[in-house]
C-alpha cells in the first residue's frame, strides 16, 4: 500500500516531460540550456521583445534620404549621386566609408562584400551605389581618433586626417542625438548655412515622416577641427553641419503579427523593448499588431525619470518603449516581476542585455546575432532569432505543464481507489483483493508506463488560447478535482460491488472462487487504468481520441500494458496470485474499464 501510495513516478513524468520537449524543441530551432525553463516558458504572462532581427528580419537597406534639404526615394535606379553637388557627395561618401563599424572586401569573383552589423552593411551599399570607392576613401585620409558606437550616447564618431594636413570629425547615430549637435546645414545648393528655426523644423519633420514609415533614421554630420586636436582629446559633442538624414528599411518578420495575435489570445501581452526612434517604434509595433489604440509608447529617458507611482499606473498598458537602454529594460523586467507579480520572457542579443535576460524569469538570447554572455545569461537560445519560435517555445512550454497535470490526475485516481479497495477490504473482510505484485504490477502501469505515455503528449493550438497559469496558479485545478473525484467514485464503487456481490453475479462457488474473484477484481481494476489513461489525454475535451494515431509512444505503451496484463492472468499463476479466466470474466473485465470513458464524459460537462 505504501508503494502505490507514494507517487515516486512524478519526478520521472517531469523529467520525462522537459526532456521529450526540449529534444523535440531543438527541432523547432530552439535550444534549451536549462531542463526547467521549459515548463517556465508555458507560464509566462509577459513577453519583453527586442525589434530589429527579432520581429523584423535584420536584412536593412536605405531606402530613403535627405541630403543637402531634398528628400529622395533611393532604388537601384535612383540619380541621387548626379543630383549632389561634388563637394557634398565628396563629404557623404567620407563619412559613410571613414565613420564606420564595418569593411568592404573584394571577393575572387571580383564582387563587393560587406562585413559588419546589418546598419552597417546598408549605409555601405548605399556608399557604393553612390559610385564610392571604400578602399580609396580609407586611404586617402589618416584616422587619428575612433569613437565605437554605444547605447547610451547613441552615436559613433572620427577624427581624420585629410591630405592637406586639415583635421576633420565626422559622427554619425539616432538622427534626433546628431541633429541637436549640429548648427549648421548644407542647403540644396551645397552651401554650408546656418541651421535656423525653419531648417531646424524642417529636418525635424522628415525625421518624423521617415520613422512614421517604419524606417530607422540616422544622422550624418561633421566639422572642421582646428589644428590642435589631441587624440587623448574627446571628440567634440557640438557644433557639427549636417550632412543628411538616412532612412533604412528593416522589413517585418513574415508570421510575427500571426505569432503576436497568438500570444493575445493566450493572455500573454508582448512589449517592444528598443533602442530606436519612437516613431519608427510605434510604426513597427502597429504593423506587427503589439501596439493597440490604447496602449502606451514610452521613451527610456522618461521611464527612468518616473517614480513608483507613475510606473504604477503606467506599466499596464506599456507596450513600447522606444530609445531604451539595457538598464531601463532591466528595469522594466524587475518592474514587471516584483510590483506586478507576472512572469516574464524577455529576448536579448547583446552583451549589455546580459542584466536583463539574468533578471527574467526564462532569457531567450539570439542565436545568430546573439554574443555569447548573452547566450550564457539565457535559458533557451533561439536559433533562427524569430519571434515566431518564441511563441512555439511557449505552446511547448504549456504542453509540459499540462502533461504534467494529466500524469498527477491519472496517478492520483490510481492511488485514491487503491488504498481505498485495500484499506476498506482489510478492514471488512480482513484481507485485501490486491496483492502486493499486483499493486507493484498497477504501480508500474502508474508511474513508469504512465509517464512514459502522458509525458509525451505533444502541443495542440487548444494550449494558446486559454490564460496563462502565472505565477499564483495552482497546480492541481478544480477541474482535476472534478475528473479524479469522480472517476476514483466510480472505480471505488465498481470494485466494492465486485467485491460485495462478485461471487453471486458470475456464479463463482468452490475452492478457487476467492481467487478467481480476486483475479476479476485486479483484472477490472487494471482494464479502469487503461481506459482513463485514455481519458486523462484530455481533462476538458469531450474527444480524447483526437491525435491518438499520432503519439506513437502513447499507442505503444496501451498495447504493451494489454499484452503484459494477458500474461499476468493467464501465465503468471502463482507469482502473481491470479488464476486464468473465461471469456465472459474477460469481457466484464473489459466493460468495466470501458465504462469508466462516458462517465469522464459526463464529469467533463459539470462546470467548475
Amino acid at each position: 500500500i505504501v508503494v502505490v501510495a507514494v507517487p515516486e513516478g512524478l519526478p520521472l513524468a517531469v523529467t520525462l516531460s522537459l526532456a521529450f520537449a526540449m529534444k523535440k524543441m531543438m527541432n523547432d530551432k530552439a535550444l534549451v540550456r536549462h531542463l526547467a525553463a521549459c515548463e517556465t516558458m508555458g507560464s509566462s504572462t509577459t513577453i519583453c521583445s527586442d525589434k530589429t532581427g527579432t520581429l523584423t528580419t535584420n536584412h536593412m537597406t536605405v531606402v530613403k534620404s535627405c541630403i543637402c534639404m531634398n528628400i529622395k526615394e533611393i532604388s537601384k535606379e535612383s540619380s541621387l549621386r548626379s543630383e549632389l553637388p561634388e563637394s557634398t557627395l565628396k563629404l557623404l561618401l567620407q563619412s559613410i566609408f571613414s565613420n564606420t563599424g564595418g569593411e568592404v572586401v573584394s571577393t575572387k569573383q571580383g564582387k563587393h562584400e560587406m562585413l559588419g552589423t546589418p546598419t552597417e552593411v546598408a549605409l555601405l551599399e548605399f556608399g557604393l551605389s553612390l559610385g564610392g570607392d571604400f578602399q580609396a576613401e580609407r586611404q586617402a585620409s589618416k584616422l587619428i581618433k575612433a569613437e565605437p558606437f554605444n547605447s547610451t550616447k547613441k552615436r559613433m564618431g572620427v577624427v581624420l586626417e585629410l591630405p592637406d594636413g586639415g583635421l576633420r570629425a565626422h559622427t554619425k547615430g539616432a538622427s534626433e542625438i546628431v541633429l541637436a549637435a549640429c548648427n549648421k546645414v548644407i542647403n540644396s545648393n551645397g552651401e554650408v548655412v546656418p541651421l535656423n528655426k525653419e531648417l531646424l523644423t524642417q529636418l525635424e519633420d522628415t525625421i518624423n515622416q521617415f520613422a512614421g514609415e517604419a524606417l530607422r533614421t540616422l544622422c550624418l554630420a561633421y566639422m572642421e577641427l582646428e589644428s590642435g586636436f589631441s587624440p587623448k582629446d574627446p571628440i567634440p559633442t557640438e557644433g557639427y553641419t549636417c550632412i543628411g538624414i538616412v532612412g533604412i528599411k528593416d522589413p517585418v518578420r513574415p508570421g510575427v503579427k500571426e505569432s503576436v495575435a497568438t500570444c493575445r489570445s493566450a493572455g500573454i501581452t508582448v512589449r517592444m523593448v528598443t533602442g530606436d526612434n519612437i516613431n519608427t517604434a510605434k510604426a513597427i509595433a502597429k504593423e506587427c499588431g503589439i501596439l493597440t489604440d490604447d496602449g502606451i509608447a514610452i521613451e527610456g529617458p522618461a521611464f527612468r525619470e518616473m517614480k513608483q507611482e507613475e510606473l504604477d499606473k503606467i506599466i499596464p498598458k506599456l507596450q513600447v518603449m522606444a530609445r531604451s537602454s539595457p538598464l531601463d529594460k532591466h528595469m522594466l523586467v524587475k518592474q514587471l516581476r516584483t510590483t506586478f507579480n507576472e512572469v516574464v520572457a524577455v529576448t536579448g542579443d547583446g552583451t549589455n542585455d546580459a542584466p536583463a535576460l539574468h533578471e527574467a524569469d526564462i532569457g531567450l538570447a539570439m542565436g545568430i546575432a546573439g554574443t555569447e554572455v548573452a547566450k550564457e545569461s539565457a535559458d533557451v537560445i533561439i536559433l533562427d532569432d524569430n519571434f515566431s519560435t518564441i511563441v512555439t517555445v511557449a505552446r511547448w512550454g504549456r504542453s509540459v505543464y499540462v502533461n504534467i497535470q494529466k500524469f498527477v490526475q491519472f496517478q492520483l485516481t490510481v492511488n485514491i481507489v487503491a488504498l481505498l479497495v485495500n484499506f476498506f477490504s482489510a478492514c471488512w473482510t480482513g484481507s485485501a483483493p490486491l496483492t502486493a505484485v499486483q499493486l507493484l504490477w498497477v504501480n508500474m502501469i502508474m508511474d513508469t508506463l504512465g509517464a512514459l505515455a502522458l509525458a509525451t503528449e505533444p502541443p495542440n493550438n487548444s494550449l494558446m488560447k486559454r490564460a496563462p497559469v502565472g505565477r499564483s496558479g495552482s497546480f492541481i485545478s478544480n477541474v482535476m478535482w472534478r475528473n479524479i473525484l469522480g472517476q476514483s467514485f466510480y472505480q471505488f464503487m465498481v470494485i466494492w460491488l465486485l467485491q460485495a456481490k462478485g461471487k453471486e453475479m458470475f456464479g463463482l462457488d468452490g475452492p478457487e472462487s476467492s481467487l478467481t474473484l480476486n483475479t476479476l477484481i485486479f483484472n477490472s481494476f487494471v482494464f479502469c487504468q487503461i481506459f482513463n489513461e485514455i481519458s486523462s489525454r484530455e481533462m476538458e475535451q469531450i474527444n480524447v481520441f483526437k491525435g491518438i494515431f499520432d503519439n506513437y509512444v502513447f499507442l505503444s505503451v496501451i498495447g504493451s500494458t494489454l499484452i503484459f496484463q494477458i500474461i499476468i492472468v493467464e501465465c503468471l499463476g502463482t507469482f502473481a496470485s491470479t488464476t486464468p479466466l473465461n471469456c465472459t470474466q474477460w469481457y466484464a473485465s473489459i466493460l468495466i474499464g470501458i465504462l469508466g470513458m462516458p462517465i469522464a464524459v459526463i464529469l467533463k460537462m459539470i462546470p467548475v
